[in-house]
């Protein structure tokens, strides 16, 4: 059976935090679909936002792809494939990791050109999407998701080290577990119009898509950090009402 190992805190799901400026606040989603979005709006409605969503209702394909609020291109200038997946919300894209290395794993940006970029048309520091076929192999080390916003330093935002640890309640039939997430990344030091996602899974097939929610926070919205020594680009498990709940299996 499935156990739920909780941490102080209201939130259900994966909640990471890092002060990336003074008084800016990086955080990030990564749960199964039902939780991860109830994280995500519950973030957006806190910090005083109103979430946007796109429901991918149509296969998507073509090298740019217009959604009246983005447009989605591929990293590598190609383009898109379109699919379903599982019980994903809408459809899909697919974005076969690649570039980079495997044993061990490089640089992330090494495998930047596998993934996709949203490019909104109005300003958003807040997006979430649903991502399936991830960590159903190549788990050794790890395998990593990725976020940017207008091209800075990649945000990790899931990783896993073992097939289990990917799979989550399905949004249809909660009793079964399916490797299908939602992952999202907020950063309320700025404005953006473009995210990037990607991962370094070699050999995974992963999708991305399902549906999209966005939103724009003012600047220092979010619930500050706990000043650490560490560097600013190392995300943390913080305290009080940001630590989360994160599910794993057990015997």
């Amino acid at each position: 059976m499935k156990a739920k190992k909780l941490f102080a805190g209201g939130l259900a799901g994966v909640l990471l935090a890092s002060a990336s400026a003074a008084n800016a606040t990086i955080l990030t989603v990564f749960d199964g679909i039902t939780d991860g979005v109830a994280d995500f709006d519950s973030t957006v409605t806190g910090a005083g936002g109103t979430v946007g969503v796109d429901i991918w209702d149509t296969i998507l394909s073509g090298a740019s792809i217009d959604r009246g609020d983005y447009v989605i291109t591929q990293n590598d200038g190609g383009s898109a494939s379109g699919t379903t997946y599982g019980s994903l919300t809408g459809t899909a894209i697919g974005i076969n990791p690649a570039g980079g290395g495997s044993l061990p794993r490089t640089n992330p940006m090494d495998y930047f050109g596998s993934g996709i970029t949203f490019t909104f048309d109005s300003a958003v520091n807040a997006v979430g999407f649903e991502v399936g076929d991830w960590a159903t192999c190549c788990t050794d080390p790890t395998t990593d998701l990725y976020i940017s916003f207008d091209g800075g330093s990649p945000i990790l935002v899931a990783s896993a080290s073992t097939n289990a640890e990917g799979l989550f309640p399905s949004q249809d039939n909660p009793a079964s577990d399916v490797f299908e997430i939602f992952v999202a990344a907020f950063d309320d030091s700025d404005e953006f119009t473009q995210v990037s996602f990607w991962g370094n899974g070699i050999g995974e097939y992963l999708v991305a898509g399902g549906q999209v929610r966005y939103a724009l926070l003012d600047q220092d919205s979010l619930p500050p950090t706990t000043p650490a020594s560490a560097p600013a680009s190392l995300l943390l498990i913080i305290g009080g009402s940001l630590l989360a709940a994160r599910r794993r299996r057990s015997a």
